[in-house]
């Protein structure tokens, strides 16, 4: 089976089972992830909570195939990527999925447009062109095309790199505290936008965040505690995701 197709079995966009990652050996050896077991339908919007330490960060590498598992497995639309190298993750990350950062990651010296385009032109491919409209009117750009990124406010910045993890049609998508650099009003633009963008063209977000604001936008919320799966709340609102946060601490 090629990386970049996924395998017809493929329910899930992306599952983790029974995945563990230490670091450091011996007394100084630390667990960020124990036994994570979990699957992401396609089509859902998730956030992904959890108190400092709970292994937000390491659950985002290893399910994005940024970091390999100590143990355990990760799928991507059926591929397991413990069997691929580091060139064939490389690719898969490039085809098939696509990331959003907290500092957006915008090159100074690009338009916009090449900045949205930059994963396929990496890959030697153009965007089609009736999908590449689709992607900027939906982020609202479609007027900010010659723009560079230092003539954006830090909300146009971030709908550009939405609209670059768009471009590609990834399987997932996976969004690192995507409004922590954003005002209150501007981060709730964009919360909205990713939902809009999840509820009408069917991608998958995968969303990291401490913000229970944030999380009440996505379909449900999967709570992390010392590396382990502690629970999952569907439709979230501010107040439960705020309530469940302060009890993680039981764990």
């Amino acid at each position: 089976m090629g990386i970049g197709v996924p395998g017809p079995e493929s329910r899930w966009a992306v599952q983790l089972q029974g995945v563990s990652k230490t670091y450091g050996r011996g007394a100084g050896q630390v667990s960020a992830l124990r036994d994570l077991t979990i699957d992401f339908d396609r089509g859902s919007f998730t956030a992904v909570m959890g108190p400092s330490g709970a292994g937000k960060s390491t659950f985002l590498h290893c399910a994005a195939g940024l970091d390999r598992p100590s143990s355990g497995s990760v799928r991507l639309g059926g591929t397991d990527l413990a069997r691929l190298n580091e060139a064939e993750l490389t690719m898969l990350r490039r085809e098939r999925v696509g990331f959003i950062f907290q500092a957006y990651n915008l090159l100074a010296s690009l338009t916009v447009a090449e900045n949205i385009t930059l994963p396929m032109m990496l890959a030697g491919q153009s965007p089609e062109p009736a999908w590449f409209e689709q992607v900027v009117h939906q982020v609202g750009l479609a007027d900010r095309m010659g723009h560079r990124p230092s003539q954006l406010s830090g909300g146009q910045q971030q709908r550009v790199a939405i609209a670059r993890a768009l471009i590609t049609r990834p399987e997932v998508i996976f969004a690192d505290e995507p409004t922590g650099a954003l005002d209150t009003r501007t981060g709730r633009q964009v919360l909205q936008l990713l939902r809009h963008v999840v509820d009408t063209t069917g991608h998958t977000v995968v969303m990291v965040t401490h913000d229970a604001v944030a999380a009440s936008h996505a379909h449900r919320v999967v709570f992390l505690a010392d590396g382990r799966f502690a629970e999952v709340m569907e439709s979230p609102t501010p107040e439960r995701v705020a309530e469940r946060m302060t009890r993680l601490g039981e764990w």
